[in-house]
């Protein structure tokens, strides 16, 4: 669980590191990223703060859930259990889907952001996979039976 908790933690603390100006990797996540950044930068905080947020409470709640330290247990389980095949779906489908492209097997229509395909089919999408195979793992180890 605490593997899981701190995949998620660096996804937070990168979107936390971005909402208050840093530009390092930001590239990576896309160029509509960076120019939001750029062209509207209280927008980008708001929303990048509010991302840095949830992925924070996200990693953190299953983990204090599983130390239990949550009011209702069984909610926050539950909900446990579907982001993490969410983050599983989600960070394995963009993951390859970016791979395809930047290996040439799937050829989209007009341009694409290459250093945004990269940082989805090796950094972020990956890390969203692992953060979901981490938390299901713990489910599944710690699930009670019947």
């Amino acid at each position: 669980m605490q593997i899981a908790c701190a995949l998620g933690l660096v996804h937070a603390a990168f979107s936390l590191y971005w909402a208050l100006g840093g530009r390092w990797l930001l590239d990576t996540v896309g160029q509509g990223a960076v120019d939001l950044a750029r062209q509207q930068p209280q927008t980008a905080f708001w929303l990048l703060l509010a991302v840095a947020l949830f992925k924070g409470a996200a990693a953190i709640i299953p983990l204090l859930n599983a130390q239990g330290r949550m009011p209702w247990p069984g909610l926050w389980r539950g909900m446990s259990w579907v982001g993490s095949v969410f983050l599983i779906l989600y960070g394995g489908v963009f993951a390859i889907t970016a791979g395809l492209v930047l290996t040439g097997v799937v050829h989209p229509a007009g341009d694409i952001d290459r250093m945004g395909m990269v940082g989805h089919a090796l950094l972020w999408d990956p890390l969203f996979l692992l953060w979901g195979v981490f938390l299901l793992a713990h489910l599944w180890l710690t699930r009670r039976h019947a």
